[in-house]
């Protein structure tokens, strides 16, 4: 059985899938003065790793799952000024590589939001392969990224009477997720 093997991380060839009970996506943007954070509830996750150690992460969001701390400002997201839910359901990313070191990760891929689609590279942790008590492989991967969202059409802002705008333009995403193999 091949794997990608490079230091101290072993993944297995195989397919793993994302166990949402243990994973999260999160965003954070800075608001005036300070950073608002909200996070997507319902996202899938599938790691690929072939023979020859070839790794393809995949993600798939739904925009609508969207959950912040404010139910009229979750309803202003998923409007056509931000997420416009309605014409784009889902978030996604594919990987076009995936480099292990020892403990650190590196993915670099695609993500398409609201139909606009940019390389993005997210960089992180892997954990594992472990067994948990039941006998199945699993592994922890956690990513973090920072885009720009104006390169992905969410352009909404609101001018500040002494210049600047409220909402920055870079906003900070991550990933924790929990993989088990298939």
């Amino acid at each position: 059985m091949s794997a990608i093997d490079t230091g101290t991380t072993t993944i297995p060839a195989g397919t793993y899938n994302g166990v949402p009970v243990h994973s999260s996506a999160n965003f954070s943007v800075k608001y005036l003065v300070s950073s608002f954070r909200g996070s997507f509830e319902e996202f899938e996750s599938v790691l690929r790793v072939d023979e020859s150690g070839n790794a393809v992460l995949d993600g798939k969001v739904r925009a609508d799952s969207i959950k912040v701390k404010d139910e009229n400002l979750a309803a202003h997201l998923q409007s056509p000024e931000f997420f416009d839910t309605e014409q784009h359901p889902e978030l996604t990313f594919h990987s076009l590589q995936l480099t292990v070191d020892g403990d650190r990760a590196t993915v670099e891929g695609d993500l398409t939001i609201k139909g606009h689609t940019e390389r993005i590279t997210g960089t992180g942790a892997i954990a594992g392969p472990t067994e948990d008590f039941m006998g199945n492989t699993k592994l922890g991967l956690t990513l973090d990224t920072a885009i720009d969202r104006t390169k992905f059409g969410l352009n909404w802002n609101a001018p500040l009477p002494k210049g600047g705008f409220a909402l920055s333009n870079e906003v900070k995403l991550q990933v924790e997720l929990e993989l088990i193999k298939a």
